[in-house]
């Protein structure tokens, strides 16, 4: 970030606000590495070491959060489009909840606090603390308070002050409402040992189609000497296009992931030109994901030719996330569409294409002769990187990744992710196209596109992953 513009902010900012960012950035520094800071400047270095001023958005949320809209206007305007990933920092509920209170905490207030902790905290600390903020952080170094035990804190200030007490109370609420039992734990071993050869990397598989129309809809012929090498798209509608877009996440450090509307639109507009019909689905939990995952398996689909499923939201490796932050194992999401789950999809392709972060490596890239595009400010999609992947190895799958395992996928904020925008571009050019290439081909485009492109200095990769026994042509129905 630019050193001149973080100087101006460093200047503005009265040293009780650059106690409260410290105190707002406690789960992201250590605590050590805050002690002795007495400016922003030093504030901003420790930021810059763990990576947190790649991107403005963090300095945003900080800024915004101690109110000083001036500030944050002056950042946002002298930096770049901002375009996020499913991973982009975020600041914690807990840090900010500790602040609204130190916010609404009369002096009178502040005293009778320090009173009822008098038994518990250092007396000398306890008279050196000015402030509430100063109070709190010697009651986390005691172990009184922490993310997951507000309980005493509720308690004190239910004491002298109910409406303060109410703010701890909606927290524990939220943090009740998160912690539901966890999802079984993933099988480890890479996708490439439980899946056939045909696994490979994407391989170059053009063909030829013309739309010939018949009583019950356009069909879609292949000019090949056997109809056996490419999957027939004959019925109308062709099939379903789901559409999961969690966008709103209330759960603790999973940021809103704005600028996804973008991708919906444009999914649902293309796939009904391609003749499907469109289910959609916002802001689902992890335990509304997979109920929606398993009504999906028990529709019909007699009368369909395939299925795509769409799914943008936050990941890590080998998962995505609900709303609520839980986790969905992505081998158990697909393993849900096996022949013998869903027979009358047997035979059929079975497409994902699956925008999230699968990990939290940036990924870098080098240079190949001159530059061609200017380089993309970005924003993350993802968590930690604490799963392996592994994937259902059955036929006439598709599951096509934003990004390749460990790394991160990037989404603008203002235009959708770069992966399913560039995917939506290159289906509808393939589909305009006299040379009819299959959706690997199409894949492989996609690939080249968004690979040699740079995002905040950064690299992204997609990764399709098939064991399609045919081709698979879209092509718009008229």
């Amino acid at each position: 970030m630019d050193r001149y513009l973080l100087s101006r902010i460093d200047d503005d900012l009265e040293s009780s606000e650059v106690a409260e960012l410290c105190f707002l950035c406690g789960d992201v520094v250590s605590r050590k590495r805050l002690e002795g800071i007495v400016d922003a400047k030093g504030l901003f270095m420790r930021l810059e070491e763990k990576g947190l001023l790649d991107n403005p958005s963090f300095l945003c949320q900080l800024l915004q959060t101690i109110h000083r809209a001036d500030l944050t206007d002056l950042l946002e305007a002298n930096s770049r489009p901002q375009e996020e990933t499913d991973a982009l920092p975020v600041l914690s509920q807990y840090r900010v909840m500790l602040y609204t209170i130190h916010e609404d905490m009369t002096t009178e207030s502040l005293d009778k606090m320090k009173y009822l902790l008098n038994d518990k905290l250092n007396k000398r600390q306890l008279e050196m603390s000015s402030t509430a903020l100063g109070v709190f952080a010697e009651m986390e170094k005691m172990g009184i308070i922490s993310k997951s035990n507000v309980t005493e804190l509720h308690g004190i200030l239910s004491e002298f002050d109910q409406q303060l007490a109410l703010t701890v109370q909606n927290y524990m609420n939220r943090v009740q409402h998160l912690q539901r039992p966890p999802l079984d734990a993933p099988s480890h071993g890479s996708i490439d040992q439980q899946r056939p050869n045909s696994m490979a990397l994407l391989q170059n598989s053009p063909c030829v189609c013309e739309t010939q129309p018949n009583s019950t809809g356009p069909l879609v012929c292949c000019d090949l000497s056997s109809e056996t090498e490419f999957y027939l798209l004959t019925h109308v509608p062709r099939g379903r296009c789901v559409i999961i877009n969690n966008m709103i996440f209330p759960a603790e450090n999973l940021s809103n992931r704005r600028g996804s509307e973008k991708d919906e639109e444009a999914l649902s507009e293309l796939f009904q030109r391609f003749g499907f019909e469109i289910e959609l689905f916002s802001d689902l939990d992890a335990e509304q994901l997979n109920k929606t995952i398993k009504t999906m398996t028990e529709w019909d689909y007699s009368q369909h030719d395939l299925l795509v499923v769409c799914i943008l939201t936050h990941g890590e490796l080998g998962c995505i996330f609900g709303t609520d932050g839980g986790k969905v194992l992505l081998r158990d999401l697909i393993s849900n569409f096996w022949n013998d789950k869903v027979p009358s999809l047997s035979g059929k392709p079975k497409v994902f294409f699956i925008q999230a972060c699968q990990g939290d490596r940036y990924q870098e890239g080098a240079t190949q002769g001159p530059v061609q595009e200017e380089s993309l400010a970005c924003e993350p999609d993802s968590g930690s990187d604490d799963l392996d992947v592994s994937l259902p190895a059955e036929a006439d799958f598709l599951i096509s990744m934003s990004t390749v395992q460990h790394c991160k996928s990037f989404r603008s904020i203002n235009r959708g992710s770069i992966f399913i925008q560039e995917l939506c571009q290159q289906l509808q050019k393939s589909a305009e196209s006299s040379e009819n290439d299959d959706i690997l081909t199409v894949l492989t485009r996609v690939n080249r596109e968004v690979g040699r492109k740079e995002y905040e200095t950064y690299k992204q990769m997609p990764q399709p992953r098939y064991t399609l026994t045919k081709k698979l042509v879209f092509r718009y129905v008229r």
